[in-house]
């Protein structure tokens, strides 16, 4: 079977992309904070037939993902795609953001992808694999307010493009899935002051069945970038 190692699986798109995985025959690397939804997740899909080893990390400390990484590839399951879904938002006037979260979005949305990606794809290299970076509009675009997190998919996006380059001659592919607004947790933060109509977003379920597609293209082919929008615009 091939394997997936999904972050953020606990919720929203990632939970909804590793049950979708499971129900097409992936086995399983899922990464979380919340370790009881996490564990809860895996034991509902290991019940479906599949080989699910789980790993509570805080992407948020930058000391906790290489040794939870490595002890999850320990567990004797080796991916040949990874998905990078998990990620934060802030919203506030881009100049008043205070230091200490700047750098906490920073390593949400992209330092925790670069370490993730340092210690998983050479493990990847001897087989191939694909790298999936999840994305936002907002990496094209500036919006007020969000401008922090602007950023950080801008530069995840131009990480994706560099790492593709570099892997090509390991047979690593990397793409990004870019996002308009999805019904996600991410709106209940604390973090994130919005009063988007979210019966407009796309459901989880739609951003989980791209990663599907993305993550069943032939070694022969890449999508370099798979862009899903809500059918009722941008915003």
């Amino acid at each position: 079977m091939p394997t997936a190692l999904i972050t953020g699986a606990s919720r929203g798109i990632g939970q909804a992309a590793a049950r979708l995985f499971a129900k097409n025959g992936w086995d399983l690397l899922l990464v979380a904070r919340n370790e009881e939804a996490l564990n809860s997740l895996g034991v509902e899909l290991a019940n479906s037939g599949c080989t699910v080893h789980c790993r509570s990390i805080d992407l948020s400390d930058q000391e906790a993902i290489v040794p939870g990484i490595e002890d999850l590839l320990a567990q004797g399951l080796c991916p040949s795609v990874l998905i990078n879904n998990a990620g934060a938002a802030w919203t506030g006037d881009l100049l008043a953001m205070p230091i200490q979260r700047w750098q906490w979005l920073l390593q949400m949305n992209l330092t925790s992808v670069f370490q993730t990606c340092a210690a998983v794809v050479p493990v990847m290299r001897a087989a191939g694999g694909l790298v999936i970076n999840v994305s936002s509009h907002a990496s094209r675009n500036a919006f007020s307010q969000w401008g922090a997190y602007c950023t950080t998919k801008a530069a995840l996006a131009s990480f994706t493009r560099c790492l593709a380059e570099e892997e090509r001659i390991h047979s690593i592919r990397a793409c990004t899935l870019t996002l308009g607004s999805v019904n996600t947790s991410l709106w209940d933060s604390e973090t994130v002051q919005s009063g988007f109509n979210r019966d407009a977003m796309l459901p989880v379920e739609q951003a989980a069945a791209a990663l599907l597609q993305l993550a069943s293209q032939p070694a022969t082919q890449v999508i370099e970038d798979l862009t899903l929008m809500p059918a009722t615009g941008a915003f």
